[in-house]
């Protein structure tokens, strides 16, 4: 979810994302990578010529979750950060 959620704002790249992440482990990222690219929800973008650079964006699959994600958010501002304030 947390990849999902950095993805909806714009396109990222893997250093950037693992930067974002929560102290995600880098080979952890890249396996959720793997299976989100898998299930078509993630796509893969080499750019340029050596080194490398991949960036990682949704697919339409992917955008479908923008309602869901800000539907969590408002959830979670609505209930979970006032208890927080309130510790």
């Amino acid at each position: 979810m947390i990849v999902i959620r950095y993805l909806l704002e714009h396109p990222i790249r893997f250093n950037e994302l693992l930067k974002v992440a929560c102290d995600i482990d880098p080979k952890t990222l890249s396996r959720v990578l793997k299976y989100l690219t898998k299930e078509l929800i993630v796509r893969r973008e080499v750019l340029g010529a050596q080194p490398f650079t991949v960036r990682y964006a949704l697919t339409d699959k992917g955008e479908q979750a923008r309602p869901i994600m800000q539907s969590l958010k408002e959830w979670g501002e609505a209930w979970v950060l006032p208890e927080i304030s309130a510790a």
